[in-house]
């Protein structure tokens, strides 16, 4: 019987996308060195082995402590105990750098220009674009050219 992860796929189902890690490969090795294909493959799935390592002592120790979720404490803890204690300085800098990354991302949102609209200019807007829309499935009319503040959505 094959190992089985949580999800209960098989531990070969677990894959990495082979095009962004033979970009990361290619990024991490001087230009004029070239790799061939069964090293690539085989950089992947050591990689993978090495996610499911990792996972598979932070989930013991997530045990230990009796929680139920992996925090990055766990992980860190994880390399420790395995024998990469050298790595968790990187580890830690690169997850506090995806942390602000993160933050920012939400912070700005999806559709923020990093203003804040009012509640006025926000219907406005959103009138703006609902002719928008009505004139691009009318056949290309061409949208009112502003919609007046006391119109409501009724319309």
């Amino acid at each position: 019987m094959e190992p089985m992860d949580i999800v209960g796929k098989s531990k070969e189902d677990a894959s990495l996308p082979k095009a962004t890690m033979t970009k990361i490969i290619k990024e991490m090795l001087p230009p004029d060195v070239r790799v061939a294909r069964d090293a690539q493959d085989l950089l992947i799935e050591c990689c993978v082995e090495f996610i499911n390592l990792i996972s598979s002592e932070s989930n013991e120790v997530c045990s230990r402590e009796e929680k139920r979720t992996i925090a990055p404490e766990h992980v860190l803890k994880a390399l420790q105990v395995l024998g990469f204690g050298e790595y968790i300085d990187e580890v830690y800098a690169a997850y506090e750098q995806h942390k602000l990354e993160t933050m920012d991302s939400l912070k700005g949102g999806k559709w923020s220009n990093g203003a804040e609209m009012t509640e006025e200019e926000a219907l406005a807007e959103q009138q703006r674009m609902f002719a928008e829309a009505r004139a691009r499935m009318n056949g290309g009319a061409a949208p009112p050219k502003e919609p007046d503040s006391d119109q409501t959505l009724d319309s």
